[in-house]
């Protein structure tokens, strides 16, 4: 693989700071999604693993799937492997952090994958600009992005 088609994640999460509630602002296309509004997710630390519950309404109806997430080795907190259904998992890569933690960017190494989070169901327009110019320059494409009614 280039280098350029790769992502790097941030350096380090405070794991006590990134859980919570997160709304989804924005996202790639993905088949699990198709079709999904009012996206949010809760992320409550555990013993050994991060609870995660996917919120979102498909067809009228609220629908929700619990998953783990475990920190990798030696990634400063900022790379998971999700599971919601044994045995598949994916990568879930912190690849953009606010300083206060309200806004998160996450993919997967390759970039097939793209969340964009917030701690509220709105964003402003300015911060959304920011973030999107953000995930830009880290090489995606703002065309495929589908944003998230909320």
């Amino acid at each position: 693989m280039k280098k350029d088609e790769s992502v790097e994640s941030v350096p380090f999460v405070d794991l006590d700071k990134y859980m919570g509630v997160w709304y989804e602002i924005g996202r790639y296309p993905c088949w699990f999604e198709k079709g999904a509004s009012h996206v949010k997710v809760e992320y409550t630390l555990r013993d050994n693993y991060v609870e995660v519950i996917n919120r979102c309404i498909k067809k009228g109806k609220e629908s929700y799937v619990t998953g783990k997430a475990y920190v990798m080795p030696d990634s400063g907190n900022a790379k998971l492997k999700v599971r919601f259904k044994w045995p598949f998992q994916g990568d879930y890569w912190i690849i953009d952090l606010d300083e206060d933690y309200s806004w998160a960017a996450v993919s997967n190494p390759k970039k097939t994958r793209l969340w964009i989070l917030y701690r509220e169901p709105n964003v402003t327009n300015e911060l959304l600009r920011l973030i999107a110019k953000r995930v830009i320059q880290k090489g995606f494409n703002s065309a495929k992005i589908i944003w998230t009614e909320q």
